[in-house]
């Protein structure tokens, strides 16, 4: 593979996720871990390509990788490495900080031996996540160094020197990035490759069991850490003063992708300015930031999501007795939601400035267009599953759902989420509406969201008996952020063959006396199992059993096998809708005529639609390669 060639000096246009994974090659990385979340995923799943590819040729990758069960354990995993001196890298989505950072926190204090960088991808305009928090303030909390790379570029560079910062300070090193840096595609530049470490000796150290009386002892040496990552910052060459025009007496901060769109914005407004670009953001270059503060009559602050480093500034203004005016999210120049681009930016110049907007206004059509939002694929599994369940269910049922391609299902018609919150909430909130009202309830989630943080909650229904039917969508992958393994696939992220855990089986070992495994390609046995769980009094499992139809697609392909090709027979149908007002498949359609279709090119042949048809219009006309 190109990533992995030892060839100093090629360029390479790689993603930012892609980057990042080189920069720990180069840093000679020994231990990769993860639970797969856009807009990290590719960081992970191109460590994983790059060992599969070592073990289909029975090489050794260099390095161990693995998707862990969730962030927690990810980290955990890690850590431990760490501490046997190895150089290690985790990576996650922003809320996957959520689930780790009950080891993070601590694990700042005990710090670490190799270098180790975690990697939090936030995702500014939630393009894929349920919130859009801003985790430089876990840098802050928990006391991390932290690194904004603004390119891919930048990206890989910084994950190769924080691994030699990380282990300076003996601390982790919090690498944050955002969807726009994640998914950019950029020129990178190689450095050598250094060999990995391999094998590290773990030598003991009272310390490192963190009781009180550690705590107390570790905390003074974590602020003495950061004072030294201070002394660091001041002299990194991720934070530098870039000059535009003929500089006066205005000048402006930025820090990742946002310092991209201040620079092009700038130049493209033939603008004279000087801008602050921080990469080391925390802990900030306290006296390079009021050195710039000193030279500077207004100062411009570029940054997606919170006021942090504008906040930062406000205070360091005062501290040195400066006038500085300070534009930002306070002065309504910015927004605290979502993600920039140079358009918020140019507009918000050009209102400062007082200049014409360089960029052309967006076109505006008069046309409105139908929105295209996403939607279960055609021949999904959810979909019949939740088929069967709206047909046993009463009417006023409660659907608490989860994170996946399951929560699709909030979408009309089939309109079945009603609650979410995050990873494995869906059999939590199940419990606590149990104690709250006497309506039924019926939970889902995936099989990943099961082994991830779905357990603990099934172990609540069984202890307190609690009314509720927890389904459990097995589609034997993690199909949401890209078809990673997890524990109910039998090959681990290196490609070798791994245990595989049977959900039926660990919910029965959890206690659940009512288990129901169904396969949902069978609408009528589906339907009656769901009402048999909704009759049983106390906690239900259901566990409805198929694979991703893209995987099926996929397999079937190989294997030269047919995919059915169905139509409708129009003179038996009698147009009631329930393929497309109730089903809901893709690939069926209204023609100008308002009859119903079958695009082919959709269908993936599940067949599901035979079943739901009540006049039988539907059938089997052959098959496709």
């Amino acid at each position: 593979m190109e990533i992995t060639e030892d060839n100093k000096g090629k360029r390479v246009l790689l993603l930012g996720n892609e980057a990042i994974t080189r920069g720990a090659l180069e840093a000679g990385v020994d231990v990769a871990t993860t639970y797969p979340g856009t807009p990290s995923s590719e960081i992970a799943d191109t460590f994983s390509k790059i060992a599969q590819e070592a073990t289909k040729q029975d090489k050794d990758p260099g390095f161990y990788f693995e998707y862990s069960v969730n962030e927690k354990v990810a980290l955990e995993i890690a850590a431990a490495a760490s501490f046997c001196g190895l150089r290690a890298l985790t990576c996650m989505k922003h809320v996957g900080l959520n689930v780790a950072s009950d080891a993070f926190m601590t694990y700042m204090y005990v710090g670490c031996k190799g270098g180790h960088i975690i990697v939090s991808a936030d995702d500014p305009y939630c393009h894929s996540s349920q919130n859009e928090q801003d985790n430089r303030y876990f840098a802050i909390f928990g006391g991390a160094p932290m690194l904004e790379p603004t390119t891919p570029q930048e990206a890989k560079e910084m994950t190769r020197i924080g691994f030699d910062i990380s282990e300076q300070l003996e601390l982790p090193i919090l690498l944050r990035t955002t969807t726009r840096l994640n998914h950019a595609r950029g020129p990178t530049v190689f450095n050598a490759l250094q060999k990995p470490r391999r094998k590290g000796h773990f030598e003991k150290n009272p310390l490192l069991v963190t009781v009180p009386s550690t705590a107390r002892a570790k905390h003074p040496v974590l602020l003495q850490h950061l004072d030294d990552a201070e002394k660091i910052s001041e002299k990194s060459p991720f934070n530098e003063i870039i000059t535009i025009g003929k500089p006066g007496d205005i000048g402006i901060v930025a820090s990742g992708v946002g310092f991209d769109y201040a620079k092009e914005v700038a130049e493209d407004m033939h603008l004279n300015v000087r801008i602050l670009k921080l990469g080391m953001t925390h802990p900030i270059p306290r006296k390079m930031c009021e050195k710039f503060i000193d030279s500077c009559e207004t100062i411009i602050v570029v940054e997606e999501l919170e006021p942090i480093l504008e906040q930062q500034f406000k205070t360091f203004a005062h501290d040195i007795g400066s006038d500085v005016k300070i534009i930002g999210k306070s002065t309504g120049h910015f927004s605290r939601l979502y993600e920039y681009t140079p358009d918020i930016v140019a507009a918000a110049f050009s209102k400062f400035f007082k200049t014409k907007n360089p960029y052309p206004q967006p076109f505006e059509s008069k046309l409105k267009l139908p929105s295209r939002p996403p939607s279960l694929c055609p021949g999904c599994p959810h979909r019949s599953t939740y088929y069967a369940v709206k047909k046993a269910a009463p009417k006023d049922t409660i659907y608490p759902t989860d994170i996946g391609c399951y929560t699709l299902g909030k979408a009309p018609p089939l309109e079945i989420a009603d609650l979410l919150l995050c990873m494995g909430s869906n059999a939590g909130t199940a419990c606590g509406l149990a104690v709250s009202t006497d309506q039924k309830i019926v939970s889902f989630m995936g099989d990943s969201t099961f082994f991830h943080s779905g357990i603990p909650p099934i172990i609540d229904a069984v202890h307190h008996n609690h009314d509720v039917v927890i389904t459990i969508l097995d589609n034997r992958t993690t199909a949401m952020t890209g078809h990673q393994p997890n524990p109910g696939t039998d090959i681990d992220g290196m490609g070798r063959p791994a245990k595989r855990l049977n959900v039926e089986d660990v919910v029965k070992g959890l206690g659940v006396e009512h288990i129901e495994i169904v396969n949902p390609d069978n609408l009528k046995e589906t339907t009656a199992a769901f009402k048999r769980a909704i009759d049983f009094k106390g906690p239900a499992v259901v566990v409805s059993k198929s694979p991703c139809i893209l995987l099926e697609v996929q397999r079937k392909r190989k294997a030269g096998e047919n995919i059915a090709i169905y139509e409708i027979d129009q003179s038996k149908c009698k147009q009631c809708k329930t393929c497309i007002g109730r089903f809901g498949c893709p690939a069926l359609y209204f023609a100008d005529d308002k009859s119903i279709h079958i695009d082919v090119t959709q269908c993936n042949g599940c067949g599901i639609c035979t079943q739901i048809c009540p006049f039988s219009a539907i059938s089997k006309k052959g098959g496709k390669k």
